[in-house]
């Protein structure tokens, strides 16, 4: 573990739920992004965001969430989004999406609410901020949540 992922560690709220995105790239995997959610700041997008990490959400009795679903718009040096599992392009579901930022990004400050951070698997970020895209920046391979769950 390199200095910077102990000091994460250490800045940890105890009581933060930790979640995790198993990734992988047309079907190869790529590592694993393991992500604290600040439920001790923005309880409700925390709790939202746990449940489909988990599957504990549910729609008309039925569980959705983030596995299987795909990231779906990469801008270098900015930020990956992913969460639209209903319609798999970022149409029309506000509710669910998300995206992790790869650079500063103070031109964000008071329009999106921050509420989590990644603990470990930069590196697994930066293989998806890095992958090939086409037009409305998608990537042209599939990068898939294979699993996701809570630590």
């Amino acid at each position: 573990m390199s200095e910077w992922d102990r000091l994460a560690e250490k800045l940890r709220h105890p009581d933060n739920p930790v979640v995790f995105f198993e990734m992988a790239a047309g079907g190869a995997p790529i590592g694993t992004i393991k992500m604290e959610i600040f439920a001790d700041v923005v309880p409700k997008t925390a709790e939202n965001f746990r449940q489909l990490c988990t599957g504990e959400y549910r729609k008309d009795g039925v569980p959705v969430g983030y596995k299987n679903s795909q990231f779906h718009r990469v801008i270098k040096d900015f930020m990956i989004q992913g969460g639209d599992f209903v319609n798999g392009d970022g149409t029309d579901t506000n509710g669910c999406q998300f995206f992790i930022t790869c650079a500063k990004c103070d031109f964000l400050d008071g329009k999106h609410v921050v509420f989590g951070r990644v603990l470990d698997g930069m590196l697994t970020v930066r293989k998806i901020e890095n992958a090939p895209v086409g037009q409305n920046n998608k990537p042209k391979i599939p990068i898939v949540i294979e699993q996701c769950g809570q630590l």
